[in-house]
């Protein structure tokens, strides 16, 4: 299965999906129209996620794990730009609509993020062996046990 294919399906079920809101719009006497539709249900699935996101996110912050939390963003962003560069081309005709393209993009990210990690991870490590606990030292004198 290709990314072309994965896209495809997706699509068909967010078309049945969509299908499916039209049918209970209009059993429902409501009759939105498409954009008033696409108002409401993206803004509750937006909402949705945030309700779902925002206690993960604020876990992860209370952990130290702003790096995932970074992470996840950018992967976002780089997938949403990979598809933006490739719709861009095949709209305007300045190169080939592939899937592949998008794909080896991603793979690009996540090879440099890997390499970017790695490099992290040795130097907190070498970070943690060289580095000398600064808590001070407590000093005892005789005088404190003869009490």
């Amino acid at each position: 299965m290709n990314i072309w294919d994965l896209i495809y399906d997706f699509s068909i079920w967010i078309a049945k999906i969509h299908d499916r809101v039209l049918r209970i719009n209009d059993a429902g006497g409501w009759y939105f129209d498409d954009k008033q539709l696409h108002f409401i249900v993206i803004g509750v699935f937006g909402m949705l996620l945030l309700f779902v996101l925002y206690p993960i996110f604020k876990w992860l912050a209370k952990r130290d794990h702003t790096m995932v939390i970074t992470w996840l963003y950018v992967f976002t962003l780089v997938l949403v730009f990979s598809f933006a560069i490739e719709i861009g081309q095949w709209w305007t005709g300045t190169g080939s609509m592939e899937g592949r393209d998008i794909a080896y993009g991603v793979a690009g990210f996540l090879v440099m993020f890997l390499i970017f990690a790695l490099l992290r991870a040795l130097y907190h490590a070498i970070r943690d062996l060289t580095e000398r606990d600064k808590r001070p030292t407590k000093v005892y004198s005789r005088d404190m046990f003869d009490k």
